[in-house]
């Protein structure tokens, strides 16, 4: 069972048909919608500020959400994808967004509905990412447009897959036997 703490009187509150992995940590305000992932060696830190997350969301192995004190704090849209190894610090994620493996997405950024961030790439503090725009690199520069319905499709896709997997997870507990039991 994923590690869930609640700290300075506040519990995560986590919606209907979640998934989190066994190693999963979630700690104080943290508000995760329905039909989420929150995956292997993920840390979810709402101890200094709030993290919210919309439906639907992925949130990948290795990553980490956290915030500053008194500044910032975490917003995810609906149906938004987190890669593995990803680093998200006290920014806003809007509907649709992509973020790549290993990215690091600092503080006051905002990524816009549709977006995506390129893999392994860091983007600087209050960059603005505007709707359907894909960055790169280190820093992250903007790249190009992408085509809106494309990128729905893909991202929407991407969800449904994620959601997918986690059922897999959930009915694989469901049917496990304590050892030892034939």
């Amino acid at each position: 069972m994923a590690l869930i703490i609640p700290l300075r009187g506040i519990a995560p509150k986590i919606g209907k048909d979640c998934f989190l992995a066994e190693n999963a940590t979630v700690v104080g305000d943290v508000v995760i919608g329905d039909g989420c992932s929150i995956w292997f060696n993920t840390v979810l830190r709402g101890d200094v500020n709030s993290i919210r997350i919309g439906d639907r969301v992925n949130i990948q192995d290795g990553s980490v959400l956290h915030t500053l004190y008194q500044k910032s704090t975490i917003e995810i849209g609906n149906d938004v994808s987190v890669g593995h190894n990803v680093t998200l610090h006290g920014c806003k994620i809007h509907d649709l967004a992509l973020i790549g493996m290993g990215a690091v997405v600092m503080d006051d950024v905002e990524v816009g509905e549709g977006a995506l961030v390129a893999a392994g790439s860091v983007v600087l503090s209050r960059t603005k990412i505007g709707a359907h725009e894909l960055w790169g690199g280190s820093p992250a520069k903007f790249i190009k447009m992408v085509e809106p319905e494309k990128a729905k499709e893909m991202n929407q896709k991407i969800a449904r897959n994620y959601l997918m997997y986690s059922q897999w997870y959930s009915e694989s507990q469901e049917n496990a036997k304590p050892a030892g039991e034939a």
